[in-house]
């Protein structure tokens, strides 16, 4: 989803702004210890999921303490990527950032995009996320070696795909381009599902629809909603083929830098606003979808039957093979604790 960054061609006021707003930063940073002001970046805009979770965290530390939190939003101090390499840096003290980049750091991180992997029932999911050995014990070990404390993996939506043509099979995405995050994994997907997987920054995905560029996109519903993609591109399809997934996180030097009661502060304030975007996004995809009807005649809705599915879920194998590939050893243990964590919840 979203900000997706490889070589970017943003404009040169964009580059200026960014380079500004992180020489600020920069410039700051020696208040940093005494006003205990904390600056986490999100990938999201003003009342999106990530968005809603930055606001919790932020009120439960300056509601608990005398820390504030300024939070930047998508293109504040950059793309997905840029906000990172702040975080790793030190500039930043938390992040959010979705696995479809993180990949780029943690190639196992790549794993919430193997097809069908995950269910589409949202209940099932939720309590996937909230159980799983997996997310809650394997994936912090792989964030932490890449200097980053993992503080909460969550889910925001299931993944919807947008074109310019409706299609149900295969076959009719045979050479459409849809844009992708610059994610191996996600590119592999689409290759398997018959489409051409074309990575675009996302700055550039509106314009690139509007132009025929790309052909479609995949995103949750509040997300198409929000950034108005479904006006340049109509044709929702839901495939039941994942959830997007984001994880917010610490620079560990930062976080293990901290007093035992701030640690505390930030768990408890990375716990609370997990709950509260837990119950945010129960009912969001509803009601965004109601939205995007109300606000355009054009656009179109189609769910998949059980046998349509079938075509595209035949296909997911060669992705998961080509996530093993990638992985090794560590990646083929922490798909088997994945799917033996689905598994438990599903047979509950």
């Amino acid at each position: 989803m979203k900000a997706s960054k490889s070589v970017s061609t943003r404009s040169v006021t964009t580059k200026l702004v960014t380079t500004a707003s992180v020489g600020a930063l920069l410039m700051g940073m020696t208040a940093v210890a005494q006003a205990d002001n904390w600056r986490y970046a999100h990938e999201e805009y003003e009342g999106d999921v990530q968005d809603v979770f930055a606001y919790a965290f932020k009120e439960h530390i300056e509601e608990n303490s005398d820390h504030t939190v300024q939070v930047y939003r998508f293109g504040e101090l950059g793309e997905s990527d840029d906000i990172m390499e702040q975080t790793q840096n030190g500039i930043l003290q938390f992040v959010n950032q979705s696995p479809g980049f993180t990949g780029a750091l943690i190639p196992e991180a790549q794993i919430f995009f193997i097809p069908y992997l995950l269910p589409t029932d949202e209940d099932t999911v939720l309590e996937f996320f909230e159980e799983s050995e997996a997310i809650n014990e394997m994936f912090p070990e792989l964030y932490a070696e890449q200097g980053l404390e993992l503080l909460q993996m969550y889910p925001e939506g299931e993944m919807v795909i947008t074109t310019n043509e409706p299609f149900t099979s295969p076959e009719e995405l045979d050479n459409k381009k849809i844009r992708t995050m610059t994610n191996p994994l996600l590119t592999e997907t689409y290759d398997a599902f018959g489409a051409t997987p074309t990575p675009l920054p996302w700055g550039e995905v509106y314009g690139g629809l509007q132009t025929g560029i790309i052909d479609g996109q995949e995103n949750p519903i509040f997300w198409i909603e929000s950034g108005g993609l479904y006006e340049v591109s109509p044709h929702l399809t839901f495939t039941g083929h994942g959830w997007f997934t984001t994880a917010m996180m610490a620079n560990q030097d930062f976080y293990e830098g901290l007093s035992e009661e701030d640690q505390e502060l930030v768990d408890e304030a990375s716990q609370v606003a997990y709950d509260h975007t837990i119950e945010h996004i129960q009912g969001l995809a509803e009601e965004s979808l109601e939205k995007i009807q109300e606000a355009s005649d054009e656009v179109t809705v189609t769910r998949l039957d059980e046998e349509q599915i079938q075509a595209f879920r035949e296909r997911a194998p060669q992705v998961e093979e080509a996530f093993l590939e990638m992985t090794g050893e560590d990646g083929e243990e922490l798909l088997e604790q994945f799917k033996a964590d689905l598994e438990a919840v599903t047979n509950e």
